[in-house]
């Protein structure tokens, strides 16, 4: 059972003793170590040039309804705080819904690390979510136009999603779809009418912290049994951990609604350094019958960090590499199929049944992989990524003795960053990709055999790369290694996270709204779209 208490804990860099710290700041310090304190740290100082720092900052403090707008909305495009320029992307948090969860959380941070603002009141909350929500009415935050498809196939607009949408999932012999939330909630869509349904909250079925539940992970099994995967921040002692969660319920039955859901699985481990818990997220029946599932690393490139409150230890023996675990068991143990995986967002088998995934790289400029994941091989990170052999930083932790890696495919574009005399293993660098479908034989002749992969585009760095779907067509050199043609499919594409194919149906599911990450407008919730052929 998940922790109903959280232990009182302790932030480096706090202005004030707890027990200096009124009622509200109390709790806006629990919520600010579980929603926002991944980027900007406990101690407030953010990371210079990525993550703005709250401590001392005359950006937040200089506009009040501003720094809530932000919190609300999340934020993107460039800003200067304390002289130093930052273009990124700030996602609303997850207790962005609740007012005085948003009131508590800036109460905190504008108390500590020297700041000296006044508090925030739930109502001053409220306010300002009416006064973007009469702004919205008045001049909506506009979705991209409809990108023209491929010859061939149609486009239309599904629905547009209350809420960040992360993964979808068909329930078969029904025409609805799951759609899942990252804080939990699950809705079921009928794509004919675009007829939305909120069927389950997180709170229904998990035990949710005050920071809120990180829900990554969505599928239905062979037996029609609904699956959901979520991390959770805790605050526990001597370090934090992530909690982590797969919830699996009763056969679904006719009408469409999950029955039973609970804990089928649970495990821990030291919460990540820094902003690179990737937690563990994307899960999926395979050809064998087993459930498969990622892990993604909790650094950036092997890194101890230096804050008392989280482990120095690097890697652990159950992140950066995908899962296996056996649906038959009632009490199932993880399999750790391969390693070395930093954070693998989704993956796909071919018609073949090999199984290939496609990774996030690190914040140095190393391109993304797309991997041949075998049972027991080794696909190098923390030591090396991509098709790298020097190290990716100067902490970059020497490999053990023997252990041998598995290179990422390499790419000979055209599309995506490879070409003929510099292929590259095997995307753009911090392009992101994302969902993942093999086309078999129901697809149009052009593209069977090949792999659609969605990139969710750049999340620092200033160039925009990703914003759209990639076809990949997978062929053996004379080496007997695959090597991939990369060709855009769709573009441009409102962070496309996750794909699904029902039928001759494709459903992109698009994140948030801006195809950029230069245009400033808020991380508002994103929609569904559909390519028929």
């Amino acid at each position: 059972m998940f922790l109903r208490v959280f232990i009182a804990f302790v932030l480096a860099g706090l202005s004030m003793a707890a027990a200096e710290l009124s009622p509200q700041q109390q709790r806006g310090r629990v919520l600010y170590g579980m929603a926002c304190a991944a980027c900007h740290q406990f101690t407030g100082q953010g990371a210079r040039g990525v993550y703005p720092p709250l401590a001392g900052s005359d950006y937040l403090m200089a506009d009040r309804e501003r720094s809530i707008q932000c919190t609300l909305q999340g934020h993107t495009g460039r800003i200067t705080v304390n002289g130093v320029d930052y273009n990124g992307v700030m996602p609303a948090p997850l207790i962005a819904n609740d007012d005085q969860k948003v009131a508590d959380v800036l109460t905190y941070i504008r108390g500590a690390w020297g700041n000296n603002g006044d508090a925030v009141s739930g109502d001053e909350v409220k306010a300002v979510r009416a006064t973007l929500a009469s702004a919205a009415e008045k001049q909506p935050d506009p979705f991209a136009p409809l990108p023209t498809p491929t010859q061939g196939f149609k486009i239309r607009e599904v629905v547009k999603l209350p809420a960040h949408g992360v993964r979808l999932a068909a329930v078969p012999g029904t025409e609805w779809i799951f759609v899942l939330s990252n804080n939990g909630d699950l809705y079921r869509l009928e794509p004919a009418s675009g007829d939305l349904v909120r069927i389950l909250t997180a709170k229904d079925y998990a035990d949710v912290s005050p920071g809120g539940i990180d829900a990554l992970g969505l599928t239905i099994d062979s037996h029609k049994r609904l699956y959901i995967v979520s991390n959770q921040r805790v605050p526990t002692q001597p370090y934090h951990t992530n909690r982590v969660a797969i919830f699996r319920s009763e056969p679904l039955g006719t009408n469409g609604l999950p029955t039973g859901l609970k804990p089928w699985f649970q495990t821990s481990y030291p919460w990540g350094v820094g902003p690179y818990n990737h937690g563990v997220g994307h899960i999926a029946e395979g050809p064998d019958g087993m459930l498969y599932v990622t892990s993604g690393s909790r650094t950036d490139g092997g890194e101890t960090g230096t804050d008392p409150n989280l482990w120095k230890g690097g890697e652990t023996e159950f992140t950066a590499g995908i899962w296996r675990f056996d649906p038959r068991r009632e009490s199932p143990t993880i399999e750790m199929f391969a390693r070395g995986i930093r954070n693998a967002w989704s993956f796909a088998w071919n018609d073949k049944g090999e199984l290939f995934s496609a990774s996030n790289g690190p914040d140095a400029d190393m391109a993304e992989e797309l991997d041949f994941v075998q049972r027991g091989k080794h696909y190098g990170f923390p030591y090396q990524f991509a098709d790298k052999t020097e190290k990716a930083y100067p902490h970059t932790p020497d490999a053990p003795p023997g252990l041998k890696f598995t290179h990422a495919i390499r790419s000979v574009g055209p599309a995506a960053g490879g070409s003929p005399d510099k292929p590259i293993a095997t995307f753009d660098a911090h392009s992101s990709p994302a969902g993942m479908v093999h086309c078999g034989t129901d697809w149009p002749a052009a593209l069977r055999g090949k792999f659609l992969v969605g990139r969710f585009g750049n999340l620092i760095k200033e160039a925009n790369v990703g914003y759209d779907v990639l076809t990949v067509a997978l062929k053996k050199n004379a080496a007997g290694v695959y090597e991939a043609r990369v060709e855009t499919f769709l573009a441009p594409v409102a962070r496309p996270l996750d794909l699904l194919q029902v039928g001759r149906k494709l459903y992109v599911l698009e994140y948030t709204r801006p195809t950029n990450n230069s245009s400033g407008r808020p991380m508002n919730p994103g929609r569904i779209l559909e390519l028929a052929w």
